[in-house]
């Protein structure tokens, strides 16, 4: 029977709990499926407030269930071995509720299991939060801590690799069956409902009464649904779109932004319902008052671009929700802003920053009580709903890795009186672990040919793998470096061009291996030079062999003739 996971690489935190990277798993179809079924259920999930349940929810069977405001988790159950793998990649195990449901599981005769839910802290006094997650699981304390992380099951992916039935009604009979008599591990808190008016009443009494995140309601003819109170944020407004044909003259929606600690801007959301007619004429005119230079572009749904404007306006918006991850489980980043205002009046990027998306926007109202600073237009407005990494760093002193060269070679080709060039380069950004956006390894790769009609052309290749990385450096080599090309300039860094494939990782190499390259690309460059000059020592070596031979014929011509000139003078 084979492991789940290679448990050399998992990283012990306290007792029997650990942690390891999703490459740490045997099976790489798990994380795929996770984060496959994290993107479906949230795309056909569909965000409601509480005044859209009498508009909105029709008459039917629902499946209401109190939401868990936690982290959205998969446990992972084969052949007795149980762990758990989040959108994001972590790998958990050890932890006393994963026991629990492995005997769980066991008893019931199921021999492998995907089951979806959300992990969170048990509290008192109040609801349990994401933020509690990510501070108990990262690093606990004591065997206590361990105790309180939880598991509120709410779907199944599959049971003994087949997927659940097509009625949610049956699946949830499952999920009691095999989760009801759980401590640490059970099925989220979930009531019957046939109408707007139960629904409406259960959003009183959870989210209102008891502080619940929001209400998921299901039915499997009329949908599915997110029901979370309205939050309300004030924002600056860092720029404006103009409408176009016949709404032209019009304000199409705002660009929006929050204040960090450090007195940056960070752009946080687009906001274009809610305005009145009115509002869109007599805002856009006051706005294009403001305009100002920027650095930073970006353009609305219409692929217009956003008029930056100076940071004087706060205005009040609501929105049903704010996500803080994408559905892989990486971070959602936006660009923050240096505003100067001492002359030049101009946006400077600082860089890209975790942040969140707003989900369904809208405008309330202007704001003229309040003004663009850290007190009124604070970030942690968002930061007190939704943990967001890194959120109370000096964004301008945060300054990213720098790339590393590994590999870089440049070849050389004379053609018709031109030198073409081609040039292949090997980048370790080293900023994998900043932000998503960045690959692990890049690889460039530049033609330049002056014959051609587009002289200049450019190719490039990114992964997380060093080793795959690699592989496709020498496939692109073999497809660009035939007979004729030229090494003019090549360099290796002081790093392993193959990665140890179980180690998965770039490993350093001694000096003595550099000094080696150096010494074998300084051979080569001598042997060149040897192999140009031999066609002119050969020429020379022929020139001054036939003299020889020149003299040796004429030679005994010469002492006959002596010889005879003595007898005649004898």
């Amino acid at each position: 029977m084979s492991s789940l996971l290679d448990k050399a690489r998992v990283e012990i935190k306290l007792g029997d709990y650990g942690v390891a990277p999703a490459t740490a798993l045997t099976d790489p179809s798990v994380l795929p499926k996770v984060q496959e079924y994290r993107r479906q259920s949230g795309s056909r999930m569909y965000p409601l407030g509480k005044e859209d349940i009498p508009k909105k929810i029709v008459k039917a069977d629902y499946h209401v269930s109190r939401k868990v405001d936690g982290e959205f988790t998969v446990l992972i159950y084969r052949d007795g071995e149980i762990l758990t793998v989040n959108p994001g990649g972590t790998v958990r195990v050890g932890i006393p509720w994963e026991q629990e449901a492995a005997r769980l599981l066991s008893k019931a005769g199921i021999k492998e299991a995907m089951i979806a839910g959300e992990l969170y802290v048990h509290v008192e006094k109040r609801r349990p939060r994401v933020h509690d997650v990510t501070t108990v699981a990262r690093q606990p304390q004591s065997q206590n801590d361990l105790q309180r992380l939880r598991f509120a099951v709410f779907d199944i992916m599959s049971i003994n690799g087949e997927p659940p039935s097509d009625s949610f009604a049956e699946t949830w009979k499952t999920i009691q069956k095999l989760f009801g008599e759980g401590e640490l591990v059970h099925p989220v808190e979930a009531k019957h409902a046939e109408d707007p008016i139960d629904i409406g009443e259960l959003f009183e009494q959870w989210v209102e009464s008891e502080d619940a995140e929001g209400l998921v309601v299901r039915s499997d003819t009329a949908g599915l649904f997110k029901i979370k109170p309205l939050h309300t944020l004030d924002a600056a407004v860092i720029g404006f779109t103009e409408s176009v044909g016949d709404r032209q003259g019009l304000l199409h929606d705002l660009l929006l932004a929050v204040m960090r600690h450090d007195g940056s801007l960070q752009v946080l959301s687009r906001v274009g319902g809610g305005f009145s007619d009115d509002e869109r004429r007599s805002m856009i005119s006051d706005l294009k008052d403001m305009v100002v230079e920027s650095e930073y572009a970006e353009v609305n749904s219409d692929n217009v671009a956003y008029q930056m404007v100076h940071p004087d306006w706060v205005v009040e918006i609501s929105c049903l929700d704010l996500i803080s991850q994408t559905t892989r489980g990486g971070s959602i980043n936006r660009m923050v802003l240096d505003f100067s205002d001492n002359g030049s009046q101009r946006y400077n990027v600082v860089r890209r920053l975790p942040l969140v998306a707003v989900i369904s926007p809208q405008y309330i109202r202007r704001r003229e009580d309040k003004s663009v600073t850290v007190d009124d237009v604070r970030i942690e407005q968002v930061t007190d709903l939704v943990e967001v990494p890194l959120a109370d760093r000096d964004a301008r002193q945060m300054t990213l890795p720098k790339s590393q060269t590994l590999r870089r070679e440049v070849y050389t080709k004379e053609l018709k009186g031109e030198t073409m060039v081609r040039k292949f380069v090997v980048l370790k950004t080293n900023k994998e672990n900043e932000s998503d956006e960045y690959p692990a390894y890049v690889l460039h790769y530049t033609d330049y040919s002056p014959n051609r009609k587009t002289p200049l052309s450019r190719e490039l290749r990114i992964s997380s793998s060093l080793e795959q990385i690699n592989n496709l450096w020498d496939e692109l080599k073999e497809a660009n470096i035939k007979k004729g090309w030229d090494l003019h300039a090549t360099s290796v860094e002081t790093i392993a061009i193959t990665a140890p494939k179980e180690a998965g990782r770039v490993t350093p190499q001694t000096k003595l291996e550099t000094k080696s390259s150096k010494k074998t690309t300084k051979k080569k460059a001598a042997t060149k030079k040897k192999d140009a000059e031999a066609p002119a020592k050969k020429k020379a070596a022929k020139k001054t062999a036939a003299k020889k031979t020149t003299k040796k014929k004429m030679a005994p011509s010469t002492r006959t003739k002596k010889k005879t000139a003595k007898k005649k003078s004898g």
